[in-house]
């Protein structure tokens, strides 16, 4: 009997995914609840498994290909058998070889058959052989039968003088010029969670009156605290102590005293939110993603660190789930660590504001008339205009610097 492996709902507005890489191959034996094949969405990278035990019979979509939830992308027979290791392997089979137009086992197991003078080749490998534009003959197979892993292909990448340039598709010449290798382009195709933030960021500029205010701040007492109790901290929790922490609870205490920007436009009416539930944003493994801190401003140092550690690592390999970025009403951002002196933010609608870290660097200001050195952050609030006014935004920034200039006002709640 055949079990139909679907797209589950992945979400109340997603109807399509794109199929990732697949774990197992046509003809591989899977257990119940074995995850068979990771599916992109918009926001997030999930893996699905299987309905049944049983053996693969058929994948009836490719890495890069489009799924609607719902569609079936693959079929398990419950009552076949996988093939044994010691079971004679199809190049030793005594059996006559079969011509083109017999198909043979082979070509289930495989997404290139041998027939053509090439390796059979693993769908994950043949996924990883394209993205390189690389020839499968010209890596080593160590599969069962000269087949081509995954791991024969990485292991290829990584060797040095492997680097070749891709061969290009499009001649940025005319025909009738000679061919440069040094002028080339290649086309890729824009992933399932780069298109959403595109569309995301140009809804954002096209709907809302974003306009953003500066101010700078000293984080000469918040860098000293930190040096003061890092050590304790990271003893007691098994953490470093982050800035970020700090941050969070000033953009909590800024966001109780002027809650315009913890609110939200929907129609002809204003959402004020009595909790906090600030995005925190995060490079991942397949760009940039915004995971919630859920009631923030209900969260000790400790919790908010604890969290923000938690959705790096599982950014990196695509863990985070769908859930676990919706629904945010304010956002901070932190493009220091990249090296960032200066930005304008751009709001994740519906929310009304974002704010804008850079990073720390010395700087000459003026303290009690004395020319003096120290380390400076500039702040970036941007706004949704319709909402916010100028008072309230600049207020708002101006009580986050104050707060991180005299961190003992989070503890006192002044």
């Amino acid at each position: 009997m055949s079990v139909e492996v679907k797209v589950p709902p992945v979400g109340e507005s997603i109807t399509e995914v794109f199929i990732g890489e697949w774990l197992k191959s046509e003809g591989q034996a899977v257990k119940v609840d074995e995850n068979l094949v990771e599916l992109e969405s918009d926001k997030a990278t999930f893996e699905v498994p299987s309905p049944s035990a049983g053996v693969i019979e058929s994948i009836l979509k490719q890495p890069g290909d489009s799924a609607n939830v719902g569609e079936v992308i693959a079929t398990i027979n419950e009552n076949a058998e996988a093939p044994s290791d010691d079971q004679p392997k199809p190049d030793s089979s005594p059996e006559p070889a079969k011509t083109a137009d017999q198909p043979t086992s082979s070509d289930s197991e495989a997404s290139q058959d041998s027939g053509n003078g090439e390796p059979r080749v693993m769908p994950a490998a043949q996924r990883l052989l394209a993205e390189n534009q690389v020839s499968a003959s010209s890596v080593q197979a160590t599969g069962p039968g000269g087949r081509i892993l995954k791991e024969d292909v990485q292991r290829y990448l990584s060797e040095p003088k492997r680097s070749t340039p891709p061969t290009p598709t499009h001649s940025m010449t005319s025909p009738n010029e000679p061919f440069d290798p040094s002028r080339q382009k290649e086309t890729v195709r824009m992933t399932p969670m780069r298109r959403s933030i595109a569309e995301r960021l140009v809804e954002s500029q096209r709907t809302a009156a974003l306009l953003t205010t500066f101010n700078d701040v000293d984080m000469s007492k918040v860098m000293k605290m930190r040096n003061e109790y890092k050590d304790t901290f990271q003893k007691k929790y098994g953490m470093k102590l982050g800035f970020m922490s700090f941050f969070v609870k000033a953009a909590v205490d800024a966001l109780n005293a002027i809650p315009q920007l913890n609110a939200q436009i929907e129609g002809d009416q204003i959402i004020y939110h009595n909790y906090c539930d600030i995005g925190v944003a995060i490079g991942g493994g397949k760009g940039l993603v915004v995971p919630v801190l859920r009631n923030a401003e209900r969260m000790s140092f400790a919790d908010i660190e604890q969290s923000i550690n938690n959705f790096a690592e599982r950014a990196k390999s695509n863990k985070i789930e769908l859930k676990e970025l919706q629904g945010g009403t304010f956002t901070i951002s932190n493009g220091g660590v990249y090296g960032s002196l200066l930005s304008t933010p751009i709001i994740n609608p519906p929310q009304s504001g974002v704010l804008g870290m850079h990073r720390i660097e010395q700087r000459p200001v003026a303290v009690d008339g004395q020319v003096v050195i120290r380390p400076m952050m500039y702040l970036a609030l941007t706004y949704d205009h319709r909402i916010v006014d100028g008072r309230e935004a600049v207020t708002f920034l101006k009580r986050i610097k104050d707060t991180i200039e005299e961190p003992a006002r989070m503890l006192l709640e002044v």
